[in-house]
């Protein structure tokens, strides 16, 4: 089993995007919003943050309570949409119970939107762009493949859907559970669910892509939705958990504030 190895790729696309900034002297800028104190949320800032420091785009983080009300997150969201320094706005999910995400989302300009959440969006999603760059690195041809993402929205499912037909002219089946053993019938199968190890060599195909965008949390560890040790043998690639998306999703949401800062 050859493994898709997303750090590797990130630095050579942050290496990129630096020598970017620098030759158009691109002044970058991102804000953050984190609500209360979840520790993966925490986590995932602190590597947004550390990667956006190597190339120089800034960060402007508003650390609020889990007390605060959904009315002044929607003011802190106004003023940075008027704000011209700023070219992304991320608002880190989840969001305490109280608190409406669609209407917080809904609140941030399309042209600022980094994360690609609304569909008004001028970006697309972070995540299914990091997992369009693991599938490129392998190198396979993915035409007349069969690729089933088994994930844990109709929201995302579509997403991804609409998102490879257009760019890749693939198409991607999506499910919610492993009905009928589908999983067992991709030549390409992308998981997105926060399901630890859930998917077993029984459930797979020989020769199988594998793409894990699952992360949950064991004794500390962190895990994905694949058992790697069991699918080992008879997977043909698999992008992991820990290093395979996840630094790379972090790139091209910064790629994004990039591309936000050159057409503002």
């Amino acid at each position: 089993m050859k493994i898709i190895n997303g750090k590797k790729i990130a630095d050579r696309i942050l290496a990129d995007l630096k020598e970017e900034i620098e030759k158009k002297e691109l002044k970058s800028c991102l804000a953050i919003i984190l609500v209360g104190d979840d520790p993966a949320s925490l986590l995932y800032i602190q590597k947004k943050e550390q990667a956006a420091q190597k190339i120089g785009i800034e960060i402007r983080k508003y650390s609020l309570s889990k007390q605060t009300s959904e009315k002044e997150i929607l003011e802190i969201i106004d003023s940075l949409n008027q704000d011209k320094q700023i070219n992304g706005i991320l608002v880190q999910l989840p969001l305490p119970k109280n608190i409406s995400a669609d209407r917080i989302i809904r609140a941030i300009n399309p042209t600022k939107d980094v994360d690609g959440f609304t569909l008004k969006s001028k970006f697309d999603s972070p995540f299914i762009l990091s997992i369009q760059q693991a599938l490129k690195e392998t190198k396979e041809n993915l035409k007349g493949k069969r690729i089933i993402a088994l994930v844990n929205s109709d929201v995302f499912g579509k997403a991804l859907y609409r998102f490879f037909l257009k760019h890749e002219s693939i198409r991607v089946e999506y499910i919610t559970q492993d009905n009928k053993g589908k999983t067992k019938q991709a030549d390409v199968l992308i998981t997105a669910l926060g399901q630890p190890n859930l998917i077993k060599s029984s459930m797979i195909k020989d020769g199988a892509i594998l793409i894990d965008g699952g992360i949950s949390k064991i004794g500390g560890k962190t895990v994905g939705d694949i058992d790697r040790e069991s699918v080992k043998e008879k997977a043909e690639w698999l992008a992991p958990v820990p290093g395979g998306l996840g630094p790379l999703t972090v790139t091209f949401l910064l790629k994004n504030v990039v591309l936000a800062a050159s057409f503002q």
